[in-house]
């Protein structure tokens, strides 16, 4: 079967578990080289995304570095993608969860969420855009969430965060089609990831019973539209937020 995405370069921010490392999986299966972002550069990271680039044939890199440092950003980006060819994908993935009341939570608590989920994915794009508009056939993928659509009680740092980054989007997209850079997102509804672990039991089990499918989404269900809108076939797909929610009630 021919792969979608042979001979294109992607960079996936937050891979080391959970959907973000689905993402580098389903990309490298499609042929793409991947740079396979986290915080840090484990052993067993390391070993997993090794395993990967064997069975799949690509080339993929772990690179660490601290979303909220920006020097250390802009040096891993100056080092290890800027002196090599071109990016023809971002796939902004890192975020934090965080649930609360606003009258309970602190600010600070709001602008460290905003710090991870909204300014580090714009910050990161803005670093790569002049490469990625090289490419001719670029797209930036943002992972928001029904979070940032369906805004309830209790997201007032996470779920802002996620309306933020889908606003930014949608702004984006507008701005960099000219450039040849498509931007889009999906927004994943409660996903099996140890994220959603860490959530309360009752407001887990209320989104999947919102949910029309009574089930929670599978990372490997995300990482599959993710490659769906960085290949041809989404070619004219440009500003579009894409619900993975399994049809909310």
């Amino acid at each position: 079967m021919r792969q979608q995405l042979s001979g294109r370069t992607a960079l996936v921010t937050g891979s080391s578990r959970g959907i973000g490392q689905a993402i580098v999986m389903a990309l490298a299966e499609q042929g793409a080289d991947v740079y396979a972002h986290a915080r840090a550069v484990t052993p067993e990271f390391s070993d997993t995304m090794h395993d990967a680039a064997q069975r799949f044939g690509v080339q993929i890199r772990p690179i660490a570095f601290d979303l909220l440092d920006s020097a250390e950003m802009k040096r891993v980006i100056t080092t290890e993608i800027s002196r090599k060819p071109g990016l023809d994908i971002l796939v902004n993935n890192a975020g934090v969860a965080h649930g609360g009341l606003a009258q309970m939570t602190p600010i600070q608590a709001i602008r460290d969420v905003f710090d991870v989920n909204f300014f580090a994915q714009i910050e990161l794009t803005q670093l790569l855009l002049r490469r990625m508009s090289r490419s001719g056939q670029a797209c930036v993928v943002n992972v928001t969430s029904i979070a940032g659509i369906d805004l309830k009680a209790g997201n007032i740092a996470y779920g802002c965060s996620k309306a933020a980054l889908i606003a930014a989007t949608k702004t984006m997209a507008a701005e960099m089609a000219p450039s040849g850079v498509r931007v889009n997102a999906v927004a994943p509804g409660l996903t099996d990831t140890d994220m959603a672990g860490q959530m309360d039991p009752a407001a887990g089990a209320a989104m999947v019973a919102d949910s029309a499918m009574k089930r929670l989404a599978l990372p490997e269900e995300i990482a599959n539209t993710v490659v769906f809108l960085v290949s041809d076939a989404a070619s004219f797909i440009n500003g579009q937020v894409l619900r993975l929610d399994g049809g909310s009630a």
